[in-house]
């Protein structure tokens, strides 16, 4: 892929929105911009999920789940790039849900909704989905909101791969290859200081990581 020109929108949360960055130019998607010349719009909501909640939030923008923004997206792109599930983990109450699921109130379920909505907009658009980074206490028993999980970390991340394969959408696994590893604290300190969000370092290890799998679809 040639990424000049290419119009390339970009679905997420926090990470997405930029937190953790000195300025929006150390976002990893305006990188895309500013070095190959892509034309990109952010679409990043701090605190959001994949999954619709049952519970409100304080602030009714942190429950605006990912498949009910697609609406509201430009109408025309050459690449959507999914990058969530981390909040989910992290804060969600929204169960996992079986694979059959197809209702946004499970996790399962709200990845079907999300990504069946992306290719009906967008027909002739690329599809990109990236897994959630490692985070600082990923394998806790209880969220941050102290609600026993139904997983750990990892088990969203493998659901978002199995989700995405059965619609034969490319994914970018950060999970395993970004080198961000907050539990340890050398990477924490050199990548994401406050053990979630990425620093502008670990924005550029993102940038890079998906230039390559862009450049290669």
């Amino acid at each position: 892929m040639e990424l000049k020109g290419k119009k390339i929108l970009f679905l997420g949360d926090s990470i997405t929105e930029g937190w953790g960055t000195s300025s929006n130019e150390k976002i990893f998607w305006s990188l895309l911009s500013s070095r190959d010349g892509a034309e990109v719009t952010g679409y990043g909501i701090g605190g959001t999920r994949i999954a619709r909640q049952k519970h409100p939030s304080e602030e009714a923008k942190y429950d605006q789940h990912f498949v009910s923004r697609v609406e509201g997206m430009e109408s025309k792109a050459d690449v959507v790039v999914v990058f969530g599930g981390t909040n989910d983990y992290g804060h969600g109450d929204a169960p996992i849900g079986t694979p059959s699921d197809c209702t946004d109130g499970t996790f399962y379920g709200a990845l079907h909704c999300l990504y069946l909505a992306l290719l009906k907009k967008y027909p002739a658009a690329q599809i990109v989905v990236m897994t959630p980074l490692h985070r600082e206490g990923e394998n806790n028993l209880l969220n941050d909101f102290g609600l026993r999980n139904v997983g750990f970390l990892s088990d969203y991340v493998r659901i978002i791969k199995e989700v995405a394969a059965f619609y034969a959408l490319p994914v970018l696994d950060l999970y395993s290859l970004s080198g961000i590893q907050p539990d340890v604290p050398l990477l924490k300190e050199r990548y994401a200081p406050d053990g979630l969000h990425p620093n502008d370092a670990g924005h550029e290890r993102i940038y890079r990581l998906l230039r390559e799998f862009l450049i290669r679809l």
